[in-house]
């Protein structure tokens, strides 16, 4: 009984494990070093059996694999799935659409770059042509054409023009300007610093903003200032005329002073007497009156004199008698912005000729 119980127990075993291999179809193993044998079998054949039981089955690698048949395709662990996934997850469609935009920004900028070169090459380059020795001849013999609009025309030695020459358009120097001899411009226009030597200005110099003069400035002719002017030195000159002159100092005077201007008029006085006369020399300013009594003369107005030009407002007359005569007369004088009168309070003598200066400040 013992061994027929231990037969049925056997069979039991062996249906149970055919069992669950029908129902499984992958069976994943710990490794080795955890456990003894570890595979991963795939099949659904019911006469495959565990490795331990040595029925119909082949050791291979460590993978227990059934002789039957039994998939040996290949599958994809978790593992792998893993690692791809997490690969896709960093490299989102934001950062592609970023490197993207970067490829386009390169290929932009190198395009822009290689058409902007193209243009400077195709603007700095002209056409250029050499001249032998039979067409130099031809320019120095006649009226000769070289190039066209766009050619340029390059000199390498030196250049000597003996006759005029004439630039239609604007020329550059790129060197120093060097004129021998007079220079004629129906125009000149500087806008940086410029040094002269020697300027000759045949006609009319106009300075539209501030001049400032270091040295010596020598006029030949007139000199029309119509505003201020400031002196900061001595003013020498043998003739100033001015309208006014305005004095916010001393005035010091090492010459005479002539009162020049138009000769005043005069009329006579009955202080004269019968047949007498008086006279008026000099100006407005300064002058001398000469006075001739007749016979009869009375106490009274000699001589009125009256001014080339009226003064603004009553003048300061400093009257000065000449001649022992006059010093005994008691003479007075009337004056206004027009004229000034020489009068006397006594009664002056017959035939006799004296005479007074004056000085008339406003």
């Amino acid at each position: 009984m013992d061994g027929t119980n231990d037969n049925h127990g056997a069979a039991d075993n062996q249906d149970s494990d055919i069992s669950s291999l029908e129902e499984q179809t992958t069976v994943t193993t710990a490794p080795e070093s955890e456990a003894g044998n570890s595979s991963n079998i795939s099949s659904e054949d019911p006469n495959s059996l565990d490795a331990n039981t040595g029925n119909g089955a082949e050791s291979t690698s460590g993978l227990t694999v059934p002789t039957g048949s039994v998939s040996t395709e290949p599958t994809m662990s978790p593992t792998g799935r893993g690692f791809m996934r997490r690969l896709m997850d960093r490299f989102n469609i934001y950062l592609l659409l970023f490197i993207l935009l970067l490829i386009l920004s390169a290929v932009t900028g190198t395009i822009l770059y290689l058409k902007a070169s193209n243009q400077a090459n195709n603007t700095s380059s002209s056409s250029s042509q050499s001249l032998s020795q039979s067409e130099l001849s031809q320019l120095a013999n006649g009226d000769v054409t070289v190039g066209g609009p766009q050619s340029t025309l390059n000199v390498q030695s030196n250049a000597v023009f003996s006759g005029s020459v004439l630039v239609h358009s604007n020329l550059q120097i790129a060197g120093t300007l060097q004129v021998g001899s007079s220079a004629a411009n129906s125009g000149l226009r500087v806008t940086g610093n410029s040094t002269f030597d020697d300027v000759q200005i045949t006609k009319s110099l106009a300075l539209t903003g501030n001049g400032s003069i270091q040295g010596q400035l020598n006029v030949q002719g007139n000199l029309g200032v119509t505003g201020s002017g400031t002196f900061n030195g001595a003013i020498s000159a043998p003739q100033i005329t001015v309208s006014t002159l305005q004095l916010n100092g001393d005035l010091n005077l090492t010459h005479h002073i002539d009162a020049g201007g138009s000769n005043p008029s005069r009329s006579y006085g009955t202080a004269l007497g019968s047949g007498g006369s008086a006279s008026v020399s000099g100006s407005d300013t300064a002058g001398s009156v000469t006075i001739n009594t007749g016979s009869s003369p009375s106490v009274g107005c000699f001589v009125t004199v009256t001014f080339a030009t009226p003064f603004n407002s009553t003048p300061h007359i400093v009257m000065t008698p000449v001649g022992s005569s006059a010093a005994g007369l008691a003479y007075y004088i009337n004056r206004s912005t027009t004229n000034f009168s020489i009068c006397t309070t006594s009664t002056p003598p017959s035939s006799v000729s004296f005479g007074f200066d004056y000085i008339a400040f406003d």
